[in-house]
């Protein structure tokens, strides 16, 4: 048996009982003969309590305190697993992220590993030890300072240490039985997907899916390295995500699945002059912001005024930021106003084989409109369809889609044993 690495959510180690319950499940795959390590992210809702705790304080409370805030939620439910441990009569030694050797940039609150050196790690797993890492954070290369990795991170944790250690998989067990064709919360008919590909994943964890975070599943097909996305509520086999077979996609079906994406908001920058050099000013601004961005639309210019729109979309967290340096940026490029929308929601088709199937797009929009949905941008690429529309109209077009392709399940409605999916 070799190394498997184990990502446990914090809707698993809510409490005593899950911690308890976690624990368990770790010592059967000791007892199997594999060697474990073991990724654990904060309990339950200790992230958020951490945040609301920090702004209670400071309205806008520096990077790098932040980041030694935060990394506190998961040196608590570490230390808690590893306790539960050895009260099975098992070994287990608990580490920090900059401990198990996760080197990052300097990028507080969002930082990019650049390496991992897991020394210790393995040395721990050599000895008979199970593993237990803390998730979600590192430490910076040039300053050595604690860093974190966003939210979600302990997802990108656990697939950065089992390429390091060439583990055989990496297990992430969240609080649904794997990867769905929707979200189970939203669409109660969503069908479990038994294998998918490394691109369609990215896709659906890109468009909004909460189950694996996109960044892991870069990691993890940069790697080869095998995804198990399973429940730790139940004994299930779950999702595998890894390289298709051949010239065929793991998952027969044409779709993949639909996902939403309600974190998102729209600045619409109107009356640019449409002119050479105009759009890349704006776009290098919000580069310099350091915000990302994700649906670009320009409208065809007045021809009246010379005049264009353009539009996009980016997270909300980042809008601020977003709307300061753009501001700054209205002498240069002289356009006429900011409209900044943060009640829109991101729905995505993810499949194989779209472009070359003409009724797909066709029976996306209709379904939209049986549904009374309006929409404000469309993106696409070769195996996504990306729409906007109002917040309030995501559920119902969700369930709208999902139905029109026959995704829904004949079998019992999916399970959502708790928590929210990560």
């Amino acid at each position: 048996m070799g190394l498997v690495v184990q990502k446990y959510g914090g809707s698993s180690v809510a409490d005593a009982e899950g911690i308890k319950r976690v624990a368990k499940r770790i010592v059967e795959a000791k007892k199997n003969g594999h060697q474990v390590v073991v990724v654990v992210s904060a309990m339950g809702d200790t992230t958020d309590e951490l945040i609301d705790l920090a702004e209670q304080v400071s309205p806008m409370p520096p990077g790098r305190e932040m980041d030694m805030l935060l990394t506190a939620g998961e040196r608590i439910s570490m230390a808690l697993l590893a306790m539960a441990i050895k009260n099975l009569g098992h070994e287990a030694q608990s580490f920090t992220g900059s401990q198990a050797g996760v080197i990052t940039d300097s990028s507080h609150g969002k930082a990019r590993i650049i390496d991992v050196t897991p020394g210790r790690i393995r040395t721990a797993v050599d000895e008979g030890n199970i593993a237990i890492v803390a998730g979600f954070q590192g430490v910076s290369q040039e300053k050595k300072d604690i860093t974190t990795l966003g939210r979600g991170g302990s997802d990108t944790t656990a697939v950065a240490l089992a390429a390091a250690l060439d583990a055989e998989v990496c297990e992430i067990y969240t609080d649904v039985d794997g990867v769905f064709t929707a979200d189970p919360r939203v669409v109660k008919k969503a069908r479990k997907i038994d294998h998918i590909g490394y691109e369609d994943m990215l896709e659906l964890a890109s468009s909004g899916s909460k189950v694996l975070l996109h960044r892991c599943v870069e990691y993890a097909r940069r790697y080869d390295i095998p995804i198990h996305v399973r429940s730790s509520f139940s004994g299930l086999q779950g999702t595998w995500v890894g390289r298709t077979q051949g010239n065929e996609a793991m998952e027969q079906a044409l779709i993949s699945g639909v996902a939403h994406d309600t974190s998102e908001a729209k600045i619409t920058v109107v009356g640019v002059p449409d002119k050479p050099g105009e759009a890349a000013a704006i776009f290098r601004a919000i580069a310099g912001a350091e915000v990302n961005i994700d649906m670009v639309v320009q409208n065809v210019s007045a021809a009246s005024t010379g005049l264009t729109d353009i539009s996009f979309t980016l997270p909300k967290s980042e809008g601020r930021k977003a709307v300061d340096a753009l501001e700054k940026l209205k002498a240069t490029v002289a356009f006429e106003s900011l409209r900044y929308d943060d009640q829109i929601a991101k729905i995505s088709l993810v499949g194989a084989g779209m472009k070359t199937n003409p009724g797909v797009t066709a029976t996306f929009f209709e379904a939209l409109s049986r549904a009374n949905v309006n929409i404000e941008l469309i993106s696409t690429s070769e195996i996504r369809i990306s729409v906007v529309t109002r917040a309030d109209d995501v559920n119902e077009a969700v369930r709208a889609v999902h139905t029109a392709f026959g995704l829904d399940s004949d079998s019992d409605e999916a399970v959502v044993y708790g928590g929210t999916g990560r």
